[in-house]
C-alpha cells in the first residue's frame, strides 16, 4: 500500500492510496461544501447543484455524460451531506484516463437556465417523497432540535420555500465560491497510475481559480429537548435521538464509535436486549458520527404508537446506566471486533477506500492506512469508553417522535 499527495499551484489537492493487488480503481472529487455552508435563503443549493453537475457542460450534454459512464463500464454516483458533496466513479485501470477526464469536465457545469428550471421540479418532488418516510422526517427534525440555530441543523434537501425561491444566478454564485480549486480535493484509490493521473488533472484543472472559501465553525449548543410530530398517516412511532459526540478531528472518535456500537449496534448490544429482544420495539440502535469541529451520537427506534413513551423511557434508562456504570471489557471487545470487521471488509473495495481516503484528507489532512485504523480500534478499552461516557453526553439528549403520537415527555 502506498499513499500519494500533490497540491497544484491553484490549491487543488490530489491524494491517492495505491493498491497493486486491486483489480479496479475509484476516483472522485470531494467538495468541502454542504448544507452547513448555506444560508436560509439558499438552503438546499448544495444538493440541487449536485443534480445540476450531471445535466451537462459546455462540451457535453446530459446524454453524453451518461453514455460515457456506460461506455467505460463505470460504477458511478454522487452524494451531498451536511458538510460535503462527492462525485465518484469506479472503473478497471484501462479506463483511468476516461473517468478522470469525465469527472473533471463535470466539475465545470453549464448551469443552463432551462436545466435549472426543470431540475427544480425534480428536487421539489424529492422533498415530497422523503416527507412520506418517517425516519427521514424524524432525522431532519431532530437535527434542527439538537443543533438549534447552528447551520448543521439545515436540511440537506432544503425546504419547499427555499427551493421554490432559489434562482439560477444564486446557484452560479454559490458554485463559483464553493467549487473553487482550493476547496476541492481529487482522490483516487486502487490500481492507478499516479504519474499519469497527476499530469492529467494538472492539465485539465490547473486553470481553475481559487476563491479562499472558508467555513464557519461555531460551537454547538445542544437542544436537549423532546418533541412530537403528529402524523396520523404513519402507522408506527418512529423516534430519532441525538446527543453531542466528538469531532472529526478528535482522536477519541474511535472510542466514541466503539462505545456507541456496544450500546446500540448488533444483536448483542444493550439496546437490542432491552427493546428488540423482548418485543417492545421493532428496531433500536445507536451510532456515532463525527463532523467538522462537531460530532453526534445518533439513535433511533420504531415501535407501536401506544408504546412510544415506554420505549423512550427504556432507551433513556439504557443510556443513563451506561453512563453511570460503564461498559464491560467483554462488551467493548465484541464491539471492537464487529466494528473492525466491517472496516476490513469495506477496505477490500477501492470505492469504499476512496470515500475513506477522501474524508481522511478533507477533515484531517492525513490518510490513516487500514491496518493502523484497526490497530487503533484494538487499543480501545472499556476504561477509554467509560471515560468518554463519564462526560454524560446523553444528559443532553434530543428526541423527536414521528407518527400517530400525541405527546411524549
Amino acid at each position: 500500500m502506498r499513499h500519494d499527495f500533490l497540491t497544484l499551484d491553484n490549491g487543488l489537492q490530489l491524494v491517492g492510496e495505491h493498491n497493486s493487488e486491486a483489480l479496479s480503481l475509484a476516483a472522485g472529487f470531494f467538495c468541502r461544501t454542504g448544507a452547513r455552508d448555506e444560508t436560509p435563503a439558499v438552503n438546499g443549493v448544495s444538493h440541487f447543484l449536485e443534480h445540476m453537475m450531471f445535466k451537462g457542460t459546455d462540451k457535453l450534454t446530459y446524454d453524453d455524460i451518461n453514455k460515457t459512464f456506460d461506455r467505460i463500464g463505470a460504477r458511478y454516483n454522487a452524494f451531498t451531506s451536511e458538510e460535503n458533496t462527492v462525485y465518484f466513479g469506479q472503473v478497471i485501470p484501462e479506463f483511468q484516463g476516461d473517468i478522470v477526464a469525465l469527472l473533471a469536465e463535470m466539475m465545470r457545469p453549464a448551469l443552463r437556465s432551462e436545466d435549472f428550471d426543470m431540475e427544480k421540479n425534480v428536487i421539489l418532488e424529492e422533498i415530497a417523497m422523503y416527507e412520506d418516510r418517517p425516519l427521514w422526517v424524524a432525522h431532519d427534525h431532530v437535527r434542527k432540535l439538537h443543533f438549534q440555530d447552528h447551520t448543521l441543523g439545515f436540511a440537506v434537501l432544503g425546504t419547499n420555500d427555499s427551493i421554490t425561491g432559489l434562482e439560477r444566478d444564486q446557484m452560479a454564485e454559490y458554485f463559483a465560491r464553493r467549487y473553487a480549486s482550493d476547496n476541492l480535493t481529487f482522490a483516487i484509490a486502487g490500481a492507478y497510475d499516479w504519474e499519469a493521473v497527476t499530469g492529467q488533472v494538472a492539465g485539465l484543472c490547473g486553470g481553475w481559480q481559487p476563491s479562499h472559501a472558508t467555513r464557519a465553525l461555531p460551537a454547538v449548543s445542544p437542544g436537549g429537548q423532546t418533541t412530537v410530530v403528529t402524523l396520523d398517516r404513519f402507522k408506527q412511532a418512529t423516534c430519532y435521538l441525538m446527543a453531542p459526540g466528538v469531532t472529526a478531528q478528535d482522536p477519541r472518535r474511535y472510542t466514541a464509535n466503539v462505545a456507541a456500537a456496544a450500546i446500540g449496534s448488533g444483536m448483542t448490544s444493550r439496546l437490542h436486549w432491552a427493546l428488540v429482544h423482548p418485543g417492545l420495539a421493532e428496531e433500536a440502535s445507536l451510532y456515532h458520527d463525527e463532523e467538522d469541529a462537531a460530532g453526534v451520537y445518533g439513535g433511533m427506534f420504531v415501535c407501536e404508537p401506544e408504546r412510544a413513551q415506554e420505549v423512550l423511557d427504556i432507551y433513556r434508562a439504557t443510556l443513563a446506566k451506561a453512563q453511570a456504570e460503564g461498559l464491560t471489557e467483554a462488551e467493548v471487545g465484541r464491539a471492537v471486533r464487529r466494528f473492525g470487521t466491517g472496516l476490513a471488509f469495506g477496505a477490500e473495495s477501492p470505492l469504499n477506500r476512496l470515500v475513506t481516503v477522501g474524508f481522511d484528507w478533507v477533515y484531517r489532512k492525513a490518510i490513516t492506512p487500514v491496518d493502523e485504523v484497526l490497530a487503533e480500534l484494538r487499543r480501545v478499552t472499556a476504561a477509554d469508553c467509560n471515560a468518554l461516557l463519564a462526560e454524560r453526553p446523553f444528559d443532553r439528549l434530543s428526541a423527536v417522535c414521528v407518527g400517530p403520537v400525541a405527546e411524549l415527555h
